[in-house]
């Protein structure tokens, strides 16, 4: 009985760091809809997060940390989404179009932390944008992937490529997406404007395909 009420409040601990960890991210997220990373400061972060200063470090080693933290959750999530939906996939254009889809719906869920990858891409912090490169990498590496070892019939050709060309290829598909979601960020609330975008981004990644299709190296 007594390991097992240790047990529970070992637990509620742990979820109570967690929500206070989730919170300082959600205030991060507020508040930089109109600032940059670099000039957020510490106490504004816990003031709307509700805690007080000093127990920042418990979670957080310094802004920077807290800014890499809120890359990983949104890049990570749209990553782990975008590699879900290739699942039985088998022909390119049903790649495209259901990699734009989970985009599209990730930034109009989420615009606040797609604005802050899409700022912070080039932005002042050098932890942050190394951040958001390796979650860049990670999804090329993803897709090169499940393209050479997946279902992806009109893909086969690509596991006759040296890995080399199979990563140049990814890592064209997958600027290409990010771009789009930058883009989108200007039209999330224009329906119309969403469509063209998707429908014009749609064909450019269709070209992109074609052109791997007769890649002679």
């Amino acid at each position: 009985m007594h390991r097992c009420l240790l047990s529970d409040v070992s637990h509620s601990r742990s979820a109570r760091k967690e929500l206070t960890r989730q919170a300082l991210l959600d205030a991060a997220v507020h508040l930089l809809a109109d600032q940059g990373l670099s000039s957020l400061s510490l106490r504004e972060v816990t003031r709307v997060a509700g805690i007080v200063p000093a127990a920042f470090y418990r979670h957080f080693a310094d802004i920077g940390q807290l800014g890499v933290a809120l890359v990983e959750q949104s890049l990570g999530g749209t990553r782990d989404a975008e590699r879900m939906v290739r699942i039985g996939l088998t022909g390119s254009d049903e790649l495209i179009e259901q990699s734009m889809a989970v985009l599209f719906e990730e930034v109009r869920r989420h615009p606040e932390r797609h604005r802050f990858i899409a700022r912070e891409r080039y932005g002042g912090v050098a932890v942050v944008r190394r951040a958001i490169e390796e979650q860049l990498r990670r999804g090329a590496d993803e897709l090169a992937a499940d393209l050479v070892s997946g279902d992806l019939d009109a893909a086969a050709y690509l596991r006759d490529w040296p890995a080399e060309d199979v990563r140049m290829a990814t890592t064209l598909f997958v600027d290409h997406m990010w771009q789009t979601a930058a883009a989108l960020l200007d039209v999330v609330d224009d329906p119309r404007a969403m469509a063209d975008l998707r429908d014009r981004a749609t064909r450019q990644l269709r070209l992109v395909v074609a052109g791997c299709e007769h890649w002679r190296g």
